[in-house]
């Protein structure tokens, strides 16, 4: 009362100005400030050693884990201050002060964030950084379940992922603060440079070469160089995709998690160089030579990124990646479309083929080895090759039977139409030609051998392997059909003169002088025959026995076997060898499964 009633009036009091009065909020950023100013100093870089040099004590060290939280917390806090004193009075001292002790701050930390990146680079490498998130998600996924599950999830992981988390975990704790302190850049810096050499330096041991081969270099290589190469890519990609570039975004989401443009810049940046170099190699390798024995590498390289394909798509499925993820599949393109040209190029050379040479004894011909080899291996690749004859309309002739071109279904009910065309189309390719070959011989019955053996090979190969998922029963039975039409042709040509000249023999009109001068024809014309036919060959075992219990009526059992025996030994083992082929005909018959 007293203050209030005798208060001067303004006009009368003198003129002075009011001291600012503090206020509660003022004291707690004052000692925000002076609590920060502490622990900064005590830790301020600039009084020690540069930012690149090692120091025998850091402040996120094990045995500073509580003083290091306690670090982030007060820049957390002098931010508050600063924030403060801005709106209150941007001319403040104490707002000077704090500004430079934030510097300091992001000095230390700075440096810190290095550290942790060099001192723990054996448990920030992407396989342990892999590990660890895996072994992270199961922890995760185990608290969900009771005590006892995870109790196990916990004692499953193991020391070295434990560390890898921790300096995660210390990492993404620098990398927030920075950010919000407005110092993400010089974070992010640091991160990639470390980063990226430690992406790069790993690729180069995987690839064993460099991985930035050009166009040109590879296509002067020599195959057999350039092979060693494509293996040592193989094995390089897997682990490239699944450990290191999984690891690295993993690292890269966990670090920057508070920043998307942050996180996506670092991977992006330290990756994006030796990814596109991975995936060009196949690309380049594609662009080579388009020889028909270099498609299995081909298509061991389309194999690699199209099995890798579900796990590229979401590790690169960043903006600024997608220009990985479209080399990709430009390599899956110009593989696929190298392999069609290798297939076309395969069919041309089967067609081009010229040889005036015959094989002996009408056996198996070179090219039926290496065309029937050579599909088989191919069927190898089947999914691949449906993939990539999905989009590939056959351009095989329409006229040709239905039948020939059966489209059996595969084992997940998907037809494979397209690509047992396309392999039918290339064995027909391949027996036509054989026809042209057969015609060499001069002997008919030879040529109709030949034809019966390699026939007989094909089918043979068709049914020991895949292909005969692929091709169908249809298929395999219509070309038995053609080898016994073939054997059958043989024996007509090769013994009809043999058999003609008993026709007779059974006459009982016949009188003695005329039966003897039969038998004479016919050991004549037999002698001829066999001597004809001794070197000739039968490979298949059960074709060669087929041929002779339809042909076995004297002195065959040594036949086509491809011995050369003459004619001077076939009278002095008459007996034996009719005994000989009678025995071996009655086994021959009851074994046969037709």
């Amino acid at each position: 009362m007293r203050t209030t009633l005798f208060k001067p009036s303004p006009s009368t009091s003198p003129a002075r100005s009011t001291p600012h009065r503090q206020t509660f909020s003022d004291t707690l950023m004052d000692e925000n400030i002076e609590n920060a100013q502490e622990l900064i100093s005590k830790w301020d870089v600039t009084h020690s050693s540069s930012l690149h040099c090692d120091v025998v004590t850091n402040l996120f060290a094990s045995d500073n884990r509580y003083e290091a939280q306690h670090y982030l917390n007060s820049i957390k806090d002098l931010q508050i201050a600063m924030r403060y004193y801005i709106s209150q009075d941007p001319t403040s001292d104490k707002l000077v002060l704090a500004q430079n002790l934030m510097q300091i701050a992001m000095k230390t930390l700075e440096k810190e964030f290095y550290i942790i990146l060099k001192s723990k680079r054996q448990h920030l490498d992407p396989e342990s950084v892999s590990r660890a998130s895996r072994s992270s998600v199961s922890e995760d996924e185990s608290d969900q379940e009771d005590g006892e599950s995870r109790s196990v999830g916990e004692d499953s992981i193991s020391e070295v992922e434990l560390v890898s988390m921790a300096a995660m975990e210390d990492l993404k704790a620098i990398a927030e603060c920075m950010i919000g302190a407005g110092y993400g850049k010089e974070c992010v810096k640091v991160f990639k440079i470390i980063r990226k050499s430690i992406v790069d330096e790993s690729l180069y041991h995987l690839m064993n070469f460099e991985s930035r081969l050009s166009l040109a270099q590879i296509q002067k290589m020599d195959w057999e160089v350039l092979e060693v190469k494509i293996k040592t890519w193989l094995k390089a990609v897997k682990v490239a995709v699944k450990t290191l570039f999984y690891g690295e975004r993993v690292l890269c989401d966990k670090v920057f998690s508070s920043s998307p443009s942050m996180k996506e810049s670092c991977f992006a940046d330290i990756t994006r160089e030796g990814a596109l170099s991975l995936f060009l190699f196949p690309e380049n390798v594609a662009k080579c030579k388009k020889a028909p024995e270099r498609i299995f590498r081909t298509l061991d390289l389309y194999e690699a990124i199209a099995d890798l394909w579900t796990e590229i798509e979401p590790i690169f499925d960043l903006e600024s990646t997608s220009t990985i993820k479209q080399q990709a599949i430009n390599s899956l393109i110009k593989l696929g479309e190298a392999a069609l040209a290798m297939l076309t190029e395969f069919e041309t050379a089967i067609s081009k083929f010229n040889s005036k040479a015959a094989v002996p004894g009408g056996g198996i011909h070179p090219l039926t080895r290496y065309v029937m080899n050579y599909i088989t291996f191919l069927i190898d690749y089947s999914g691949v090759l449906t993939d990539i004859l999905a989009d590939c309309p056959p351009t095989v002739p329409s006229s040709l039977p239905e039948a020939y071109f059966g489209s059996p279904m595969s084992a997940d009910g998907m037809s494979t139409s397209a690509i047992s065309t396309r392999l039918s189309w290339l064995i027909l390719v391949m027996l036509c030609k054989l026809d042209g070959n057969a015609e060499i011989y001069k002997d008919a019955a030879l040529s109709y051998l030949f034809l019966a053996n390699n026939l007989q090979y094909v089918v043979n190969k068709v049914q020991k392997s895949n292909l005969k998922l692929l091709l169908g029963d249809e298929w395999i039975e219509k070309h038995e059909a053609k080898v016994r039409q073939y054997a059958s042709n043989y024996e007509r040509m090769g013994w009809n003169k043999v058999f003609a000249a008993l026709r007779d023999a059974n006459d009982n009109e016949m009188t003695t002088p005329q039966v003897t001068e039969c038998f004479k024809r016919f050991n004549s014309s037999f002698e001829d025959a066999y001597n004809n036919q001794a070197t000739w060959v039968v490979s298949d075992s059960k074709l060669r026995d087929h041929i002779k219990v339809s042909v076995a009526r004297n002195y065959l059992s040594d036949l086509l076997f491809g011995t050369g025996v003459s004619g001077s030994n076939l009278s002095s083992s008459s007996s034996s060898s009719v005994s000989s082929v009678t025995s071996s005909s009655g086994h021959s018959r009851g074994g046969r499964s037709r």
